[in-house]
This record gives structure tokens, C-alpha cells and sequence, in this order.
């Protein structure tokens, strides 16, 4: 059984998916595993990417399971580790980047390595170590007003100083501009200056292959998927990959499909309306949810009526609606609510026959996919920038378009079910 090369911790579902989708591009078998699977289970696989739901735990939780994945990819014979976080640094003062960076450095007893959550592809790019999110700031992009981890500062420095104790420096673009030998001689330079974790600059996706190929030496890597970017030609330059040109191929799923939609982002809320435009679609009511009004119940006879096409059922709401149920709720009540709602909807309706299912939010993705059972996926092409296509591993897979709220076309939702009805 060959052994996998690259071994990744992420901090939510869809971020897991999404930098699976990464390493696949760049010619890598990946299999992702819904949490830290059992101590004597073996994939094959270039890749592994556990993914938790560790981003808005506390953040002593966030540290105790990343260190169980951790433990686990070591046992799979992994030669280096990423650290996956979202590609606008969701966090707050108190984590969970900060803790969880630091605390797996010290388990593979090093004292060093860059955070990068630079997406280019997505808009997501880093300059003097400022965030933006397509041409704005990271704090006037809508993160600013997001319910659970408010993004209110663009400096990543600041916002990873006040995460740890462990000083934190740039690698500014000046230095990336230079290439790699560059940004080899900037870490050993910031190494000495006691500097331990270090944010890296990054405008395009050039810039991420350098960053890529200076990190060839680090164990641990942090920051969004587009570092991946540059890993898979590092183990091919050490003999350890081969060219794989099918290493995103899927085989065909028959039944039924839905679209489930719990992200109240920007991007998640304009996919919704250009569904709902012209297709079917049931929106939950959290407040109704409260209520004890049978709203799951209601959610699945409205798909059974529209059993001969897909529909879409959502509680995606904007930022103003959120508050108001917030404020009614309570944050965490509210989003559990929705969470545990589409979570028994998915279930329902997999037993109803639905065997493809597009989720949109990371929350709402971890929840769909531990009701439904799966362990493990399997991943294939991608679908729009971040997301691609996956199956579960099992008896009977199911087809899987897991979507970060902040991610994908207006039209993702017909694309992601053109993709899965068409995997081959």
C-alpha cells in the first residue's frame, strides 16, 4: 500500500473540499475524512485531508482534536502537514488559527511556519500583509458583519499577534517577487529573529508556487487552499509523485438530487435568488423552528411534490435577517437550529431515494454530511473555483457538492448538479 505524501488538517467541511480540490488539479489522489477517522483505518491516497469542525469552537477544543488528526496522519506515513483555514481568516481575538498553529508546531518539534490564506482565484488576495476580498478591504468586504467570527481588521499580522504568544512577521511581496531561494533566505532570516509564525503575501497565483516551492522543507504549511497550489510539484521533484491524469475521476451516480442552502453569506444569497427565479425552492424559518412548527416535515413533502426536479430548500437569509432571529434566539440556538433542520431534511430525503445533494455553508455541510453517515469522500473535477464534485466512499455513495458560504457563481447550484448528474 503506497503511503500518503501530504497530510491536512482542516477547520471545517467545505474548506476541506475545497483544498482537496487544490491538490487533485495538481495531479493528487485525495480522499478527505468527515472527522479523525478510527486509529486502524488505512486510505489510499496521495492526500489526506481530515476535516473537523474546529473553526468556532473553543479554542482548547479547536487544539485537542487538530492534534488527534495530526496523530493520525503521522501513522499514515505523511511527510508534511497543512493546516487549512478559511480564505478570509475567519477568527477571532481568542482563535483558533493562533492556538492550533502553535500547538501543532510543537508536536512536530519545529519553530516555524507562514500563514497564507490567499485565494487569487477567488478574490482573495494578501499585499503588506493586508487581506482583501476582491478589491476592498478584508473589514469593508461584508466579513465584517459575518454572525460568529467578525472580521473587522485587515492587517493579518494584527489579527495573528493577538491570537498567540509567539511572534509573528511578514513575508512581504518585495521578497516573493524574487522567487523562492528569496523566500527561503527571508525564513531563516525571520527564524532568527525569533519569529515563529510569519503571514505571507500573495497577489497571484504565481506567487503561490514560490511560496509552494520555499515551503518544500517546512513540516507544518498554514493558510487557505491556494497554498496547495505549489505542493504536488515538490513531492514530484522528489520522485515521491507520478503524474496522475485521472486522479479526479468519479464514477456515474444514479437518483434524485437537492440543493441545501444554510450560509447567509453574499455569494450564498445571490445563488438563491437566481434559483429561485425560475425554479422551485422552500425557505426554513428558524423562528418557526423555535416554535415547534413541523418545518422539516413540511420541507420533505415540498421536495416529494417536485419529485420529478430538483428544488431547493434554504434558510439563507441577509446579514439584517440574521440579526433579527439572532437577537430572538440567541447566536448559537439560531444556527444550530437551521443546522440540525436541513441536517434531518438530508437525511429524510436520502431515504426518499436523493442520492446527489449540493449543500452551501461549511456549518450546514458538517451537519448534512454526518446525518447522512459519510466518512470519507472521494474527490473529483472542480465545479466552480474551491469546489469540486465528490462521492462518499461506502456500500452506496452519494454524490457531494459541498460549498463554503463565500464561494461559486451566481449559477453554482444548476452547474454543481450538471456535475454531479455527469460525473463519469
Amino acid at each position: 500500500m503506497t503511503k500518503a505524501l501530504l497530510g491536512c488538517i482542516a477547520d471545517d467541511f467545505t474548506g476541506a473540499t475545497d483544498l482537496a480540490n487544490m491538490l487533485v488539479r495538481g495531479g493528487m489522489r485525495a480522499v478527505q475524512s468527515i472527522g479523525v477517522p478510527a486509529s486502524d483505518m488505512k486510505i489510499e491516497a496521495d492526500a489526506l485531508i481530515v476535516a473537523l469542525k474546529s473553526r468556532t469552537i473553543p479554542a482548547e477544543e479547536a487544539v485537542a482534536q487538530s492534534l488527534a488528526a495530526l496523530e493520525w496522519l503521522r501513522v499514515q506515513g505523511c511527510k508534511q502537514f497543512l493546516f487549512k483555514y478559511c480564505s478570509t481568516f475567519d477568527s477571532t481575538d481568542k482563535g483558533n488559527i493562533g492556538p492550533v498553529a502553535d500547538a501543532l508546531l510543537d508536536a512536530l518539534g519545529d519553530n516555524f511556519t507562514i500563514a497564507c490564506p490567499a485565494f487569487p482565484e477567488n478574490g482573495r488576495t494578501i499585499f503588506r500583509g493586508n487581506l482583501f476580498v476582491g478589491d476592498v478591504l478584508l473589514n469593508e468586504s461584508g466579513m465584517q458583519n459575518h454572525p460568529l467570527t467578525p472580521m473587522t481588521d485587515p492587517n493579518l499580522v494584527r489579527v495573528l499577534q493577538r491570537q498567540t504568544k509567539s511572534k509573528v512577521g511578514l513575508i512581504a511581496y518585495d521578497v516573493i517577487a524574487k522567487g523562492a531561494q528569496a523566500v527561503r533566505e527571508r525564513i531563516t532570516s525571520l527564524r532568527n529573529d525569533g519569529v515563529r509564525l510569519a503571514i505571507a503575501d500573495a497577489v497571484s497565483d504565481a506567487d503561490l508556487y514560490v511560496l509552494g516551492e520555499a515551503c518544500s522543507a517546512l513540516k507544518l504549511i498554514t493558510g487557505g487552499s491556494g497554498i496547495a497550489l505549489g505542493l504536488p510539484d515538490n513531492f514530484r521533484a522528489a520522485n515521491l509523485l507520478s503524474e496522475a491524469g485521472h486522479a479526479s475521476d468519479l464514477p456515474k451516480i444514479e437518483g434524485k438530487s437537492v440543493v441545501l442552502a444554510g450560509s447567509a453569506s453574499k455569494a450564498t444569497n445571490e445563488q438563491v435568488a437566481e434559483w429561485r427565479a425560475t425554479r422551485p425552492s422552500f425557505r426554513i424559518d428558524p423562528l418557526a423552528l423555535s416554535g415547534g412548527e413541523p418545518v422539516v416535515e413540511q420541507a420533505v413533502e415540498f421536495a416529494s411534490k417536485h419529485a420529478d426536479e430538483p428544488v431547493l430548500i434554504y434558510a439563507t437569509s441577509t446579514p439584517d435577517e440574521v440579526k433579527a432571529v439572532q437577537k430572538e434566539l440567541g447566536v448559537e440556538k439560531a444556527g444550530h437550529l437551521v443546522e440540525q433542520a436541513l441536517a434531518s431534511i438530508a437525511s429524510r430525503l436520502r431515504d426518499a431515494g436523493v442520492r446527489k445533494f449540493v449543500v452551501a455553508g461549511g456549518e450546514t455541510s458538517g451537519a448534512v454530511v454526518q446525518a447522512l453517515g459519510v466518512k470519507s469522500l472521494r474527490i473529483g473535477a472542480q465545479i466552480d473555483p474551491g469546489v469540486p464534485a465528490t462521492q462518499s466512499i461506502g456500500e452506496e455513495p452519494l454524490g457531494l457538492a459541498l460549498k463554503s458560504g463565500n464561494f461559486g457563481t451566481k449559477a453554482f447550484f444548476v452547474k454543481a448538479l450538471k456535475s454531479l448528474d455527469g460525473a463519469a
